[in-house]
C-alpha cells in the first residue's frame, strides 16, 4: 500500500485529503508542521509527500530541501503561491510536481498517480549501463556513480527525464513526447518543468552545466543525449 504524507496547516485541507486519500486506498499520515513533517518521514518513511509551502513554522521549500538530504522520494507541491517564482524554487529545490490552490481532488490524484507510475514503471530486465563524462549510469539498477565511487542522488522525476533521454541516444526526443511519457498526457504545455529539470540533471552530471555535452537542448524543438564518440 503506497503510503502518503500529506503536510499543510490547514485542518480541512488534511481532513478532506485524508477522507479522499483512504478512500481511494492509500495510507496516509498527516503534519501541519515542517518540523512534524520531516520527523514523521524519519520515522516512518512515506512512498510520496503532498507539501504545503506556507508552514507555520518552516518555509515548504526548507523541508524539501531538508527530505533531499536523505531521501529521493517524491514530493508534490500543493500551493497558494501561483508564482512562477515559486514553482520554480520549489522544482529547484527538488520537488517533482506544483499544484495551485485551490485545487480539485481529482487534478490532485492524476496527479499523484503519475508521480506513482515514474516512480514504479517498469524497468528493462538487462542492466543498461551508460557513460556521461565522468559518470557510470545503470538503467536497471537506478544508480549514478562518479569515477570516483561517489553516488549522484537523483529523485524520481530526475530519473525520468533522463532514462527518456538515455534510451534513445543520439536522437531527438521532442518537448512534447518528454512532457507525455514522464508526466503524462495531460502535461504537454509545462516546458517549465523540463527546463528546470534538465538544469538540474546538466548541474548533477555535467562537467559544465553551462556547456553540455551530453544533455543537449534543441531550440524550440526538444532534448538530445549526446553519447561519447567512444561509446
Amino acid at each position: 500500500m503506497t503510503r502518503i504524507l500529506v503536510v499543510d496547516d490547514e485542518p480541512q485541507i488534511l481532513r478532506a485529503l485524508r477522507i479522499n486519500l483512504r478512500a481511494r486506498g492509500y495510507d496516509v499520515a498527516v503534519a501541519d508542521t515542517g518540523t512534524t513533517a520531516l520527523k514523521l518521514a524519519a520515522s516512518q518513511p512515506p512512498d510520496l509527500v503532498v507539501l504545503d509551502l506556507g508552514l507555520p513554522d518552516l518555509d515548504g521549500v526548507d523541508v524539501i530541501r531538508g527530505l533531499r538530504g536523505w531521501t529521493s522520494v517524491p514530493i508534490i507541491v500543493l500551493s497558494g503561491r501561483a508564482g512562477s517564482q515559486d514553482k520554480v524554487s520549489a522544482l529547484d529545490a527538488g520537488a517533482d510536481d506544483y499544484v495551485t490552490k485551490p485545487f480539485g481532488i481529482d487534478e490532485l490524484l492524476a496527479r499523484i498517480r503519475a508521480v506513482t507510475r515514474r516512480l514504479h514503471g517498469a524497468a528493462d530486465n538487462a542492466v543498461v549501463t551508460v557513460r556521461i563524462g565522468r559518470h557510470t549510469v545503470n538503467l536497471a539498477d537506478r544508480t549514478v556513480t562518479r569515477d570516483d565511487g561517489t553516488d549522484v542522488r537523483l529523485t524520481p522525476t530526475q530519473w525520468g527525464v533522463l532514462e527518456q533521454l538515455l534510451r534513445h541516444p543520439g536522437k531527438l526526443v521532442s518537448q512534447r513526447q518528454l512532457l507525455h511519457d514522464v508526466w503524462g498526457p495531460e502535461y504537454q504545455n509545462e516546458t517549465n518543468y523540463l527546463r528546470q529539470y534538465l538544469a538540474q540533471l546538466r548541474r548533477k552530471l555535467e562537467d559544465d552545466p553551462a556547456r553540455p555535452r551530453h544533455l543537449v537542448t534543441e531550440p524550440g524543438m526538444g532534448y538530445r543525449f549526446r553519447p561519447d564518440p567512444e561509446g
